[in-house]
């Protein structure tokens, strides 16, 4: 339902929410369903210090898949309750405000935005942005955003990537990878990614800038692929995968190697006995490499370094922003699966709203 005159009245608001746990697999319509409840949006039913808004844009992550499985396991990120919203990063605009920083027809993100229509949140949870000249609102769930962030943290803040170095993505053309590679790139690193589409391999080198990609459901032999990739061996790789992956690229790794484990996604969707184990860790020892895993929200305290240095690669070009925009509140669940299907370029993003 659109917003125009509805800031006086009840709405119907569409919402997703956990209908059942998928300890494996990928969730679908049993275990995530979408149901309509009644929402008012008067401003005699709206909370002190709370704002209702439109939902826009929702960031869709494969974390969020840790939070269907029902086990503490993993990211040992909270599951969501039974019968609760799924929430996620997400855009909004203000229909009504009880909060004075706030103003209707603001622009608002929330990292805890419901994946729904309509919203009301607390004022504090809520950021405004205002978006600059040639940023579109995508690129502050990309770019600007989590994935952003993300890609920034392990690229620099953990690879601590410096000019010259080898520097290897997994997942190379996803939403957090596409990024991770062109940040590496403007470091002047040797960048290369892994992609699972012949297609994927043409955009990273074409218009990513990566140095060389290859598409590891053709070049199925890992560690055979990283030696001729890398003949002077892997100084920082960038982990979205983990597993097989992992485990290769631990035969290639040069003295005093940096792994910046972001995510392993060839293993969310198993319960951890089924996942593919690691055999070669003593490499690690001989060659004193540094393997670091991160959660990204432990580095917000660097969020306006990071916003500041991403605003000019933007506006400069030496960034190539992505999104696979799916349309409509309908979409989420087909869009939560196509994390786990090789489908997508870039970061995809749900447009709730046009």
């Amino acid at each position: 339902m659109a917003a125009t005159g509805a800031a006086s009245t009840d709405v119907e608001n569409r919402e997703w929410y956990v209908a059942s746990y998928a300890p494996t697999g990928v969730p679908n319509s049993e275990h995530i369903k979408l149901r309509t409840v009644s929402l008012s949006l008067r401003a005699d039913s709206i909370p002190d210090g709370h704002v209702t808004f439109q939902v826009l844009y929702v960031s869709i992550d494969p974390y969020v898949r840790t939070q269907l499985s029902g086990l503490d396991d993993g990211l040992s990120l909270p599951q969501i309750p039974l019968g609760q919203v799924i929430r996620a990063f997400g855009i909004g605009k203000v229909i009504q405000s009880k909060d004075a920083k706030f103003s209707e027809g603001d622009i608002v993100l929330s990292r805890i935005c419901p994946v729904s229509e309509f919203g009301v949140m607390p004022s504090n949870l809520l950021q405004k942005i205002t978006p600059a000249i040639g940023i579109a609102l995508p690129d502050y769930l990309s770019c600007l955003g989590m994935p952003g962030i993300t890609a920034w943290v392990g690229i620099e803040k953990i690879g601590n990537a410096k000019a010259g170095l080898n520097v290897y993505i997994s997942a190379a053309a996803g939403g957090v990878g596409i990024i991770a590679g062109q940040l590496a790139k403007v470091k002047g690193c040797r960048v290369v990614g892994s992609v699972g589409s012949d297609d994927k391999v043409k955009l990273l080198k074409e218009e990513c800038g990566y140095d060389d990609a290859f598409n590891y459901r053709v070049e199925t032999d890992y560690d055979a692929a990283l030696t001729k990739y890398f003949p002077n061996g892997i100084d920082v790789y960038f982990d979205n995968v983990g597993g097989k992956m992992l485990e290769a690229v631990l035969n290639h790794v040069n003295h005093g190697a940096r792994i910046a484990l972001c995510g392993m996604i060839s293993e969310y969707n198993k319960v951890w006995t089924e996942r593919e184990g690691v055999r070669n860790l003593l490499n690690m020892v001989g060659k004193e490499v540094m393997m670091k895993g991160f959660m990204v929200g432990s580095y917000y305290n660097h969020f306006e370094e990071f916003i500041k240095e991403m605003e000019v690669y933007l506006k400069e070009g030496k960034i190539n922003s992505k999104h696979k925009i799916y349309n409509g509140i309908g979409s989420f669940l087909e869009s939560l699966a196509s994390l786990f299907s090789s489908s997508n370029v870039g970061k995809v993003i749900l447009q709730v709203t046009p």
